[in-house]
């Protein structure tokens, strides 16, 4: 990509620190540089500097280290300045660098000149992000993997596959007047499933980096007093909710993020689900529906001291997900004589009793995701990417056993392996690169 601007930018969090960075990238940084310093700088050496003003006056000192093009990050010329952590110092320094001849950079600017020179491809970058805003160890260990390629490497090896089966597929088409049917020939049918089953095993380590990265959304329903917030309270460690005697006091979504076994968990307590002529709680429990359609998990929760009421049966009745499971609390104040069958799970916050067993129960099989070192992050576009390839790769399988059609299946061939390269970026829009790299911070 040829660039012909320099762009620079605080690469520091906002705030009073030790040591400020700027970065400055582009053809004219090593020139703006060595006027700011009014010295000469050596590649891959850190120079201590002195860092002038328009008038020879210091503003600041510290290091500058020159990495020239391509052996950087944008793959450009690149110099960071490291100066003391003030915010007055590094917007005079910042100011100084842009009347030599930068221009602030956007967000995510040094991340997508990294991208469109070469260094670094779409999922990789986008890990960049991922790996400084990640929530747990968990995903920090899975977006480092991520950003050194391992998910990229996966996708190639299954675009290729898919490059020669096309390749084979469509040289069959080219002698279809031959008396021999390429088609026919057995190992179409072995490289489809050989395809099918690569697409299937990289979709399931997407969706539980995708969950890594957005985290486990979980939602605690049931009826006003279950011990909703109770709940809530004791998985965040700290009084998030009021909690009283009188029934309903919850009347709006309270949501915590939380990290359980290493797994981020984004926790909803919501409006306790009843009849009600109150507008304000009538919106409550709207929202609270809005919250389980869109829930990893929900756990409905059953006041144990009473028992499974006809109300909580038509709750029951109402939850059509596969992914809710029936907690019973209070369990301190239940005899085992009168729990209920319906469900193994009985919690009490107040003395702690089974809530280990309900973390295992919420994290489940995701508290092992980097027990293999294999884990990658994957973001929800990631995920949507390979389902659409998922659909259009079975849709290939069903029109060869079905008609026997080159033509058709090769077309969706085509479609799958697009949808892949949606993935690194080797067929992206202009638009979703904007979307993506806004999301960066200045400076990355």
């Amino acid at each position: 990509m040829a660039v012909t601007d320099t762009i620079a930018a605080v690469a520091t969090p906002p705030g009073i620190g030790g040591i400020g960075i700027i970065r400055i990238s582009g053809p004219r940084a090593l020139e703006i540089a060595q006027t700011l310093t009014g010295t000469d700088l050596e590649k891959g050496r850190a120079l201590f500097r002195k860092f002038f003003d328009e008038l020879s006056h210091p503003i600041d000192h510290g290091l500058c280290i020159y990495s020239q093009s391509p052996r950087s990050f944008t793959g450009e010329d690149v110099v960071e300045i490291q100066g003391h952590g003030g915010p007055i110092l590094l917007d005079m320094l910042l100011e100084r660098i842009c009347a030599l001849g930068a221009r602030l950079a956007r967000a995510g600017e040094f991340s997508e000149r990294a991208f469109l020179n070469g260094k670094l491809d779409l999922a990789q970058a986008e890990a960049v992000a991922d790996l400084i805003e990640s929530g747990s160890r968990a995903a920090a260990k899975a977006a480092i993997r991520s950003l050194e390629g391992l998910f990229s490497s996966q996708v190639r090896h299954l675009v290729s596959e898919l490059v020669n089966l096309r390749a084979y597929v469509e040289a069959a088409l080219d002698f279809a007047e031959e008396e021999i049917d390429f088609l026919a020939d057995s190992s179409i049918q072995d490289k489809l499933n050989s395809c099918q089953t690569c697409l299937d095993n990289l979709l399931k380590q997407a969706e539980r980096g995708r969950i890594l990265n957005d985290g486990l959304n979980v939602a605690i329903v049931g009826l006003p007093n279950a011990g909703k917030s109770s709940l809530l309270n004791y998985l965040a460690g700290y009084e998030v909710a009021i909690v009283t005697e009188i029934a309903g006091t919850t009347r709006d979504v309270l949501r915590e993020n939380i990290s359980l076994k290493g797994v981020p968990v984004r926790i909803n307590d919501t409006a306790g689900l009843r009849d009600s002529d109150n507008p304000v709680e009538q919106e409550g429990i709207k929202r609270a529906w809005l919250e389980i359609d869109k829930a990893d998990t929900i756990l409905l929760l059953v006041d144990g001291s009473i028992g499974l009421t006809p109300d909580d049966e038509a709750i029951v009745d109402a939850l059509t997900s596969a992914n809710y499971y029936l907690i019973f609390s209070k369990s301190d104040l239940v005899s085992n004589q009168t729990k209920h069958p319906m469900s193994d799970y009985f919690i009490s916050t107040r003395t702690g009793a089974g809530i280990d067993a309900l973390i295992d129960l919420i994290v489940g099989k995701d508290s092992d995701y980097n027990m293999d070192n294999q884990t990658i992050l994957a973001r929800r576009r990631h995920v949507e990417a390979l389902i659409s390839a998922q659909e259009n790769l079975y849709q290939a399988r069903t029109i060869f056993d079905d008609t026997h059609s080159g033509e058709l299946m090769a077309e969706d061939l085509r479609i799958t392996q697009q949808h892949l390269n949606e993935i690194t970026g080797e067929f992206t829009s202009d638009d979703l690169l904007g979307t993506i790299f806004s999301s960066f911070c200045i400076g990355k």
